[in-house]
């Protein structure tokens, strides 16, 4: 374990304590997965980051580990749940939750992907980085066995800790929130760290001459209040509901991102606010709003909160979606509208958290070079 660790690590640990860059010829492997986006745009932020620190960086699709039939299963399982299955879903996250059993079985399962992901790996690979809670599942059990000589360090992508997230032999968590940390150490993590989210630098607070730049760029009016609603990538939830309600509310202008779901744009053409596909330039459109709504506490709620909007939670999907939004709000971040009554007065009255949500953490990308120096030196010491 490199120093520095443990459960009781500080936002006040920045900078990585070891000088310089890695050694040639030493490579960071990220394990992110094509479910949804925000595991992948997380591994593609850290390795942007680690690329101008001089580490060269493999990124690896943690489903190309396993035979081709099951990237489909459980993608395409996983979104019919989400879309059909609601409550199954929520019982079988709530059941992993407080299952060991259950999680166990899930490892065993993907048991056969281990010698595949070892062959992925480049020869010259100095470290692991994961951004999905299944890699750790396989990798853990190989850093475990000794199979994987190589730290591996997990970025955790949500705020709640899953016990999927949880395997033996991972090195390093990394967490965007002090709860977050204390629900892995007291899961046993052996190490966590605090740190900044992997959202890009420019979702930052807007000013007057920005907003009314990025509206013109969006074709959205220049006056009055925005209320941007978003549901992920594949705009999973019960979004047309909640677009109209917000209408419905009276006091602001709803616009709506679809992501990738072209059934969900149809579904709502015709509807009197404003209604976007997928957008590229997330950071201008949070610029140009006043306010966010979201359903699940994931990706652009992160990007929301570091860009100081003030965030509602809003029929929140089952599972993930659901315990984010309890501890988003329980922390003071977000604010969680259970029924319709109550969205209107949480529309006006929308206002950015009183403190920072984000504030002076770890840059994630400096955790990752000062394990790999770390590795190098345990390497060196030993040869």
């Amino acid at each position: 374990m490199p120093p520095g660790g443990g459960a009781a690590s500080s936002r006040t640990h920045v900078e990585a304590p070891w000088p310089g860059r890695p050694r040639a010829g030493e490579r960071i492997v990220v394990v992110s997965a094509d479910i949804g986006a925000g595991h992948d745009a997380a591994a593609a932020e850290l390795a942007s980051r680690l690329a101008l620190d001089g580490v060269a960086v493999h990124h690896l699709n943690f489903f190309v580990s396993l035979p081709k039939p099951l990237h489909a299963v459980i993608r395409e399982g996983y979104r019919t749940l989400l879309r059909w299955c609601p409550l199954s879903y929520d019982a079988l996250f709530t059941l992993t939750g407080c299952s060991p059993p259950l999680v166990a079985s899930i490892r065993a399962a993907l048991r056969p992907a281990r010698r595949r992901m070892l062959m992925l790996m480049p020869p010259d690979t100095g470290l692991v980085v994961t951004t999905f809670p299944f890699a750790n599942q396989v990798l853990g059990p190989l850093r475990h066995t000794g199979r994987l000589s190589t730290p591996v360090v997990t970025y955790v992508t949500d705020f709640v800790i899953h016990p999927t997230w949880m395997a033996t032999g991972v090195d390093t968590y990394c967490v965007i929130h002090e709860t977050t940390q204390q629900q892995a150490a007291m899961r046993g993590a052996p190490d966590v760290r605090l740190v900044d989210p992997l959202v890009p630098a420019r979702h930052r607070p807007s000013t007057d001459a920005a907003r009314r730049a990025a509206r013109a760029q969006f074709a959205l009016p220049e006056e009055g209040r925005l209320a941007l609603i978003v549901a992920g990538s594949w705009g999973a939830g019960d979004v047309a509901r909640t677009a109209r309600e917000v209408l419905a509310a009276g006091c602001v202008t709803p616009v709506v991102v679809c992501g990738r779901n072209a059934n969900l744009r149809r579904r709502l053409a015709g509807f009197p606010g404003h209604v976007l596909g997928w957008v590229d330039d997330m950071p201008t459109l949070l610029q140009a709003v006043d306010l966010v709504v979201e359903n699940a506490g994931g990706l652009t709620c992160q990007q929301a909160l570091a860009a100081g909007l003030p965030t509602i939670t809003y029929r929140p999907i089952p599972g993930h979606g659901r315990a984010n939004a309890r501890m988003l709000a329980g922390a003071g971040l977000t604010t969680y509208v259970r029924n319709p009554a109550d969205l209107c007065q949480a529309l006006t009255r929308a206002a950015a958290p009183e403190v920072p949500a984000f504030t002076c953490a770890a840059d994630p990308a400096a955790v990752v070079s000062a394990t790999l120096r770390w590795a190098i030196g345990q390497d060196g010491d030993q040869r």
